[in-house]
């Protein structure tokens, strides 16, 4: 009834034709003994890890294949996809560790230079956590993270749609002015104060797509005008997630960064970068939040300064002449023909700034004064997001609370007043 083993380590070898016999090739050369029922366990726990090892693969592009009901690490059930990026995919899951609350897991793709932005995106996330351990902070909370297979995992609290595909959802109808103001003042203060602006680290990937609400539940409401039903979201309270391009000043600048809409001057003509192209990125958030569209709909960088140009003014002549893309200039001036059929495309979608004022109510232009300021060319003259915060466009959050929407309600965490 018992069955000879060589001690470990070894090499395993599982007999098909004599099922109670496993053998061992072992360098100790040393048998030892176990009774039947430890040996079914032994074989049930070999069988087990071979067959997850077996069913662990990756597709063409290195992405994790998953299906509903796989578990991970024995804790991470997975329930649906939420979504997916260049860097991998994000999935629902029942977290059996945490009572089986529901979490989002980022599974990374089994390629090495997403792994990489993946340790970097754990290592901020991580201090921020340290620097904030009550999760009081408007930055996404990180859980946990582990190796999966070669497929870097972090876990983060489960949160709703992102201010984008909302907007997608809602037909593009913009955000009102009461909630361009909430989510405004949220992203300025989780850039600044959590961890990023004020520790000398840039974010670089600011954009809706990375702005999720944390509840994303609406009311409907017909406008009659447009004949239409329109979502009102109920809650405009928001998380600052993806931190994967995140740099600190002392390491390596990547030459451009940011999403192409939201790309500043400077890192155009590779003058170099920092903390103000965040603010950058914000104001074009902001835009886009009011308007519906993107402030700058384009894929071409001389078309890209035509469009800044056409709605912002000339290109200051310092920053031209301390350029290196010179290919873009002619007699110190943007080299651009308007009356070709990109300079028509950009005569006829662009236009001044203020000219996309919606209403001559106080408010309206106050916003436009913030975004002016933080769309000025020059990094130096640019406003600061602590200068933001200080904006009368942010007065009724300051005065009436962090938490009051566009309709007086508190919207906000226990009405916490963080404009300090």
């Amino acid at each position: 009834n018992n069955v000879i083993f060589d001690l470990f380590p070894c090499t395993i070898s599982l007999s098909l034709y004599i099922p109670h016999v496993v053998s061992y090739e072992s360098p100790y050369g040393r048998p030892f003994y176990l009774q039947q029922q430890q040996q079914q366990h032994l074989l049930l726990f070999l069988s087990n890890s071979r067959t997850r090892a077996l069913s662990v693969r990756d597709d063409e592009e290195g992405h994790l294949i998953y299906r509903s009901g796989d578990v991970l690490q024995e804790r991470y059930e997975i329930v649906n996809t939420l979504g997916e990026g260049t860097f991998g995919r994000v999935v629902q899951c029942v977290d059996h560790h945490r009572g089986g609350a529901r979490v989002a897991l980022k599974i990374i793709k089994n390629v090495e230079k997403y792994k990489e932005a993946a340790r970097l995106e754990i290592n901020v996330l991580e201090r921020i956590n340290e620097k904030d351990p009550e999760n009081k902070h408007l930055c996404v909370q990180m859980y946990d993270w582990f190796d999966y297979h070669g497929h870097m995992c972090i876990s983060f609290e489960l949160l709703a749609l992102s201010t984008f595909d909302f907007l997608k959802d809602n037909n593009y109808v913009p955000y009102s002015i009461g909630q361009v103001r909430h989510m405004g003042y949220q992203i300025c203060h989780a850039v600044k104060c959590e961890f990023l602006h004020d520790n000398k680290l840039t974010h670089t990937d600011l954009k809706p797509e990375n702005i999720l609400f944390v509840n994303s539940d609406y009311t409907i409401t017909y406008n009659a005008e447009k004949k239409r039903d329109e979502r009102i979201v109920k809650n405009t309270s928001v998380r600052v997630v993806d931190f994967g391009s995140a740099t600190f000043d002392h390491e390596h600048h990547s030459t451009i960064v940011s999403t192409r809409h939201y790309r500043a001057p400077e890192v155009i003509l590779e003058l170099g970068w920092s903390q103000p192209c965040d603010v950058w990125s914000i104001g074009c958030i902001l835009f886009e939040y009011y308007q519906g569209f993107t402030l700058f709909q384009t894929h071409d960088n001389r078309e890209h300064l035509a469009m800044m140009e056409r709605i912002q003014g000339p290109i200051p002549s310092r920053m031209i002449r301390r350029t290196r893309k010179q290919k873009y200039f002619y007699h110190g001036r943007l080299d651009w023909d308007e009356n070709s059929s990109a300079g028509r495309y950009v005569r006829e979608n662009c236009k001044p700034l203020r000219r996309y004022v919606l209403s001559e109510a106080e408010e309206h232009h106050q916003l436009f004064d913030l975004i002016e300021g933080m769309l000025e060319y020059e990094p130096s003259k640019r406003l600061t997001l602590a200068g933001c915060l200080r904006h009368p466009f942010f007065f009724p959050l300051r005065e009436g609370g962090l938490g009051a929407d566009q309709s007086g309600n508190k919207t906000w965490e226990g009405n916490r007043d963080i404009s300090r």
